[in-house]
């Protein structure tokens, strides 16, 4: 019975990259083997155990043979004949088709080290047919790794995946999940282009496809397609180091505008609303937990306004703050601020520019929440004010905070 460090975490050695999480090849052995070494089972589909000093991830040296259509029509095979060189043949890419010995000594028949030297993402085997959730794996590497780029032969076969309609059989949930995890990464801009380069994109969120090739006023928008604008925009919430709710209202901001009329190109009247509506349609497919969905439909709906508020009056800055539920959940409008913010940057040119709706808003939100309610309502009732009346009140209240503020 051998054991060999396989994967992400041998491939971010030798990147020189922080080794957060060990993930464990074993060779020889039997589940009998490791219950009597004392491993603890945790393993679903196939034999996986836990270390039991270290809690790390130890698996039985695996083959799997593809049964149905989609990611979960898979036979798994794991017996102590099973060689390592074939579990590593089995793996998405060469980089993570590496393993490292206890002496040190790395393992690598699919040419890992060779492409991580050349930066290139390539398939280990034509078996990366058989899961369309590589081609996910595969887009959201390239945001982790912006500088690698996307083997011809691998993106030949990812573009025949789509074809064949592999990626339709993901589920939505998995599709989050990946969505989510490529958005967090240096450089979230690179997976939707890997995603667009091989027609995934156009399956998977045709909403957000629908982007490119669509023109912007150059005078806003000197990028002009609002394709390469939203690339822009989510680079924009990385390096604001953005949490993924931010991320993901920044991705779901301009949906709108891929559906105004070639006609009123390039102008985009009332985008905002059918931004709202298509980020609605989106989280009812996608099912992203309700921070995201929440945020990304205040975003759809008020950023354009959030922008334009050095222009307003006390009352119309009010009236904003209200509608994104400010005073209620402040933090949350933080992030919108913060959305607004990558959206503003996210064009050319502009990049490091001053945004100066998000101090105007951060002051008169604090104007107002500085507004002491309950004694506002209490002098309110002692006027004999009701209901409706005392909202009224403290409107006014909060109406006047704004105005000194501002």
């Amino acid at each position: 019975m051998k054991a060999y460090v396989v994967g992400g975490a041998v491939r971010d050695a030798l990147l020189q990259r922080p080794v957060n999480d060990r993930d464990w090849v074993v060779v020889g052995a039997t589940p009998e083997d490791m219950l009597a070494a004392g491993y603890t089972p945790v393993g679903k589909d196939f034999p996986v155990f836990l270390h039991p000093q270290t809690h790390e991830e130890y698996a039985l040296a695996r083959t799997e043979r593809k049964t149905a259509p989609g990611y979960h029509g898979f036979v798994f095979h794991a017996a102590p004949d099973v060689t390592l060189e074939q579990d590593l043949q089995r793996r998405d890419l060469t980089i993570n088709a590496i393993a490292r010995a206890e002496d040190g000594s790395l393992i690598d028949p699919c040419g890992g080290q060779r492409d991580l030297a050349a930066q290139v993402l390539r398939h280990v085997s034509a078996a990366f047919a058989e899961d369309p959730v590589r081609i996910l794996r595969l887009a959201r590497f390239a945001a982790r790794f912006p500088d690698f780029s996307v083997a011809p032969e691998t993106l030949a076969l990812m573009r025949q995946m789509v074809d064949a309609g592999e990626v339709d059989a993901l589920v939505p949930e998995r599709v989050w999940q990946e969505l989510a995890t490529g958005l967090m990464e240096v450089r979230p801009s690179r997976m939707l282009e890997v995603l667009r380069d091989c027609g995934a994109l156009a399956r998977l969120l045709p909403e957000v496809d629908r982007l490119w090739g669509v023109p912007q006023r150059a005078e806003f928008h000197p990028e002009v397609d609002t394709g390469a604008h939203l690339l822009l925009v989510l680079d924009q919430a990385a390096h604001l180091q953005a949490p993924l709710a931010t991320r993901f209202a920044a991705l779901c901001h301009d949906l709108g505008k891929g559906t105004t009329p070639p006609e009123e190109w390039p102008r985009h009247i009332a985008h905002e609303a059918r931004s709202e509506r298509l980020t609605r349609e989106l989280c009812s497919r996608l099912k992203p937990p309700s921070e995201c969905s929440e945020l990304a439909l205040v975003v759809a709906r008020e950023h354009t306004h959030i922008h334009q508020a050095a222009t307003f009056g006390a009352a119309a800055v009010l009236r904003l703050l209200e509608r994104c539920d400010a005073f209620r959940r402040p933090e949350r409008f933080e992030l919108a601020l913060l959305a607004c913010e990558a959206d503003a940057r996210g064009r050319l040119g502009l990049e490091h520019a001053d945004y100066p709706s998000a101090p105007l808003l951060r002051q008169a939100l604090q104007a107002g929440l500085d507004v002491n309610t309950a004694q506002v309502a209490a002098e309110a009732q002692a006027r004999g004010a009701k209901g409706p009346q005392i909202g009224d009140a403290i409107h006014m209240a909060r109406a006047n905070a704004v105005a000194m503020a501002i």
